[in-house]
């Protein structure tokens, strides 16, 4: 069995102790991501959709960090903290999964860290 961490300076650091990212036996497993600007480390300007879109950007600098990307994603949790945001997300989402949608679920949540409106997390395989 293999396994190791993944750490790009492309996405934002970890706000806590866990990694960006971990592979074990090929399949990778990307914490949370949020709006955070990898370069200043701020939560960026804008709402839900301008967010989702920094969130997917964060996951995709991970994933391709793994050796993965986007197009190998396998599932992904988002993580809401105002369900009526859905449908934008979804318009967002959408752009970054074209063709191989993968497995997925949204959750309404009380609030998120540093307060953003949207999270995701995904499974990938390399």
């Amino acid at each position: 069995m293999s396994h190791k961490t993944v750490s790009t300076p492309n996405a934002p650091k970890a706000i806590g102790p866990y990694n960006q990212a971990t592979i074990h036996d090929g399949i990778v497993y990307c914490s949370g991501q949020i709006a955070l600007d990898p370069e200043k480390n701020e939560i960026i300007e804008g709402g839900v959709k301008e967010q989702t879109d920094r969130v997917m950007k964060n996951l995709s600098e991970v994933l391709k960090e793994a050796g993965s990307g986007l197009d190998k994603v396998l599932k992904c949790t988002i993580f809401l903290d105002d369900i009526r945001e859905y449908p934008a997300v979804n318009e967002v989402y959408g752009k970054y999964f074209v063709n191989n949608l993968p497995a997925r679920e949204a959750v309404a949540v009380e609030a998120l860290p540093k307060y953003v409106k949207v999270e995701i997390s995904c499974i990938a395989y390399i």
